[in-house]
């Protein structure tokens, strides 16, 4: 038997009455969804505990069977071990998004956050800008180190520092940023001189040029300490690979002994490649020798966040038609057993444009075992389902054990 995790990020909503009333979900087109669903087990899981915030860290802890109330340290953390970066016990890490803010105001603190992804920037751009940063910000200000990471998410090391409340630029999208901005005044300072940084540098002329969101100013959250996770295949007695374009992910990954698997084209964004992702986990399962393929889909997440309900359907209907179908196929093709988990890890509403804590709904497709089903696979009908698993981190060990 072999294993998938299908994530969609974000993918769960709430009825939107621009569509009748249906979620995204509910409204895309999804065949193959649609034709797993009749032969699989559909519930709702809550993968987030409760008093914990709703963010991709907790949720896909909990997904890839670890309880983020033991093992969650802080997101950027996790994406530290993705860049590579040792971390020491005492070094505190940062997310540093370069984000887009407004530019008529007259001071930093009157600024709006417009997008939280700078109109999802190239990691190429973003080097280059993220560099610009670090030249005049490392020598000013010797204890933090700035590390490139994927698109717009960075990674700051703050040398003995301690964790801090920060605001996930996400939340506030649309909002005057000053009551959000950090109360420490190095961090605070150091945000408003990337501004002054950014702001004209040639690569934002040219976006703005394009039409494109300008990149101008950094900004700090998910402040944490050293991850320690323990190892996934002594845990569960699979050998797996994870297969994400997003360093938190690939993070996750890292610390609980995952193979990473990159795959060209994967952006993280709503055009990402797809089949790309698809053919590597089959690889890895069918050729290469592997248990468990965790594969990430970053885009219905990121249509979420930029409110756009017809991105977010097309996000989901590609991950069905794109990548789904693909896996599926081939271990039909090929006769070999495959149990396939298909979730979101949180709500990413399109009214919200933020995550949310409610729970997902869940399929789990055996090809060995096919379960009559009345249910889609929507947040409705896995509601109506009454199957509920109260503790997301325990649902891998449905995966692993139905």
């Amino acid at each position: 038997m072999k294993y998938v995790v299908v994530l969609g990020d974000g993918m769960a909503d709430d009825p939107i009455e621009e569509i009748g009333g249906m979620t995204p979900l509910e409204y895309a087109k999804t065949p193959v969804m649609d034709e797993m669903a009749k032969v699989s087990e559909v519930g709702l899981v809550h993968t987030i505990p409760e008093g914990m915030s709703p963010g991709s860290d907790t949720a896909n802890l909990s997904v890839i069977g670890y309880n983020p109330e033991k093992y969650y340290s802080g997101r950027s953390p996790l994406e530290a071990l993705s860049i590579g970066v040792d971390m020491k016990p005492t070094d505190i890490s940062f997310r540093c998004n370069i984000v887009t803010l407004s530019e008529e105001e007259e001071s930093y603190e009157e600024r709006t956050i417009l997008d939280h992804s700078s109109g999802e920037i190239s990691t190429e751009d973003a080097a280059i800008l993220l560099e610009a940063v670090k030249k005049e910000l490392e020598p000013l200000y010797n204890a933090y180190k700035f590390y490139v990471g994927t698109s717009y998410r960075h990674l700051t090391i703050w040398d003995n520092g301690k964790v801090l409340p920060l605001t996930p630029p996400h939340d506030i999208l649309g909002k005057v940023i000053g009551e959000y901005l950090p109360e420490d005044q190095v961090l605070r300072t150091m945000m408003e001189k990337s501004y002054d940084i950014l702001v004209n540098h040639p690569i934002n002329l040219e976006r703005k040029k394009k039409g494109l969101n300008p990149a101008n100013s950094i900004w700090f959250w998910g402040a944490g300490t050293r991850p320690a996770l323990s190892s996934f295949e002594e845990k569960n007695h699979k050998k797996g690979v994870m297969i994400s374009a997003v360093d938190l992910l690939k993070g996750i990954a890292v610390g609980a002994g995952l193979t990473n698997i990159s795959v060209e084209g994967a952006t993280g964004g709503l055009e990402t490649n797809y089949e790309g992702k698809a053919n590597a986990a089959v690889k890895a399962l069918l050729e290469d020798g592997y248990d468990f393929a965790y594969i990430h889909v970053e885009a219905p997440d990121e249509m979420g966040h930029q409110g756009s309900l017809e991105r977010k359907i097309k996000a989901i209907e590609y991950l069905d038609g794109r990548l789904i179908r693909i896996v599926k196929e081939a271990f039909e093709a090929s006769e070999e057993d495959v149990r396939i988990l298909v979730l979101p890890d949180h709500p990413t509403p399109i009214a919200k444009r933020t995550h949310v804590s409610d729970p997902v709904p869940y399929m789990l497709y055996d090809s060995s075992t096919p379960v009559e089903n009345q249910f889609r696979y929507n947040e409705k009908e896995a509601k109506a389902s009454g199957i509920y698993v109260a503790e997301g981190h325990k649902l891998i060990d449905h995966l692993f054990s139905i």
